[in-house]
């Protein structure tokens, strides 16, 4: 019965399918969400045999939220599992969209190219915009190869329910399945189209998965990360992680969940701090806090006026000095000279800047290695995670071939080792 349920499905089902993506009509009725569908080919034989990963962000959910508040669900699969409760570390800056793209592609940001949520390309002179489709749908701002697009280079499946950068085609390819971002799509509905994926025949199953929830991250930004309104949050999206895993586990597949954040939270402190109060900018272009010198500007004088006129709410480098372990000194969008924030300050290039000032008591995007709140939670668990595993601090880079191993993908050169959260493999030899 497998070998004929199996010819039907590649000789009638997937033809089909195919055929009603490429007109337009597909609908599967599996499918609770407005899931965008793509022709790719089904998974190969080889690829049908491998595990299953369901990649979790809990955007802005600080490391010590679930001691803390009570996140009862991450915390037993943490237990189970393994887990980081020291968190881990986000690249600089600990924003959003970088960060997104860092652990989907294991590079730090100079090297994806995603250096903010907002930034000025230099050699394009055009401005990214997280939030504009007409940016964040461009693949040719991407560097690096998410583990979307590796999966499906591999002949392995892969949707995605929300991640930055997935709704752009990126080296020719886009996952299987995937929605156009929508903040207001139902947070239970987002568990049933994982669990419909998962319910898929077998050529069609991905086998990587995405899934996204912002609702912590809002609460902090709102009411700051000591509020009534983030605990809320945090045993909101702690009680979908129950849910998910309740659901998946009749299926019984071989499903490893990941659940991890981009970042953490911390209280703001004061106003604005207005970086022309110590340097004349008016031969830079700005986009935020950073700062590119137009053709008749001159960097170094700009940088000793900083220095004339210092600041303790801010550092100033020059590109090429910043820090080493910063990995933020490499790419023009990075602008030059930089400034680093000492503290939980809110960084805006003149007075006229006033969107998202003093409308948040909770921000992020500081340096993770001197403000511990940057901290994001790291949680995995399932057939192949070792039980009880506490891994020290890392940082979210390793999380790629991390998921490459589970998988059984050769990953590309990446910034990211195996070698960081090999201690939490039950198979260290990625033989499976």
């Amino acid at each position: 019965m497998r070998m004929r349920y199996s010819f039907f499905v590649r000789c009638c089902l997937l033809p089909a399918v195919l055929s009603a993506v490429l007109s337009g009509g597909l609908s599967l009725a599996q499918d609770p969400t407005p899931v965008i569908t793509v022709p790719n080919p089904p998974n190969t034989a080889a690829q049908q045999a491998k595990h299953y990963v369901v990649l979790v962000s809990l955007d802005g959910f600080r490391y010590d939220y679930p001691r803390r508040y009570g996140a009862t669900h991450l915390l037993q699969l943490g237990f189970k599992g393994a887990s980081a409760p020291e968190g881990m570390f986000p690249a600089y800056p600990s924003l959003t969209f970088p960060n997104h793209l860092t652990i989907i592609t294991g590079l730090y940001p100079e090297h994806h190219g995603i250096v903010a949520n907002s930034f000025w390309d230099p050699e394009r002179e055009q401005t990214f915009v997280y939030s504009k489709t007409q940016s964040n749908s461009d693949g040719s701002w991407y560097s690096g190869t998410p583990l979307w697009v590796l999966a499906e280079q591999q002949g392995m499946r892969s949707a995605c329910l929300f991640w930055p950068a997935s709704e752009a085609e990126i080296q020719g390819k886009r996952p299987s399945y995937y929605l156009q971002f929508d903040e207001k799509l139902d947070d239970e509905k987002r568990v049933d189209q994982i669990v419909a994926w998962l319910k898929l025949p077998p050529e069609l199953r991905p086998h990587f998965i995405t899934l996204y929830y912002s609702n912590v991250d809002h609460a902090g930004h709102n009411y700051g990360p000591d509020s009534e309104e983030v605990r809320a949050a945090v045993h909101h999206v702690d009680a979908m992680i129950g849910d998910l895993l309740t659901k998946i586990a009749p299926l019984h597949l071989p499903v490893d969940f990941v659940i991890v954040a981009d970042h953490g939270m911390v209280t703001l402190r004061g106003g604005p701090v207005t970086l022309s109060d110590s340097a004349d900018l008016s031969n830079f272009h700005t986009e935020g806090a950073l700062l590119y010198p137009k053709p008749d500007a001159d960097v170094q004088e700009t940088y000793e006026e900083f220095l004339a006129h210092p600041d303790p709410r801010f550092k100033i480098y020059r590109r090429a000095d910043l820090p080493a372990y910063l990995h933020f000194d490499a790419n023009p969008r990075a602008g030059d000279p930089v400034i680093v924030p000492t503290g939980p300050f809110t960084l805006r290039a003149s007075a006229s800047d006033t969107e998202g000032i003093n409308k948040h008591r909770g921000g992020h995007g500081f340096n993770p290695r001197t403000m511990p709140e940057m901290k994001a939670i790291f949680f995995a668990g399932g057939p192949d995670i070792r039980p009880g595993v506490q891994l020290k601090p890392f940082e979210n880079v390793n999380i790629y071939p991390f998921i490459a191993e589970i998988l059984g993908l050769e990953p590309p050169a990446v910034d990211g080792r195996l070698d960081v959260l090999r201690p939490a493999l039950k198979a260290p030899n990625g033989k499976r």
